[in-house]
């Protein structure tokens, strides 16, 4: 399932896939995987991206009954 959630929050920082990458020291493409929906991140990535863009894990990560 996409990750719009983790992507409006990106984009409402102003911070492009590679910005949040460097912060998150990891590469692009697993920023881009995560917001497509192929790549599950582990729990030490999903924190590294909430306190990047200033989220709860349950503001980006957490799937609303209504979404699935």
């Amino acid at each position: 399932m996409k990750n719009l959630k983790m992507k409006s929050a990106r984009a409402a920082k102003d911070l492009s896939q590679e910005q949040l990458a460097n912060i998150c020291d990891v590469s692009r493409q697993t920023i881009n995987a995560i917001e497509k929906g192929d790549y599950n991140p582990s729990i030490k990535l999903c924190i590294a991206i909430c306190r990047a863009l200033d989220k709860t894990l349950d503001e980006l990560f957490w799937e609303d009954i209504g979404d699935m």
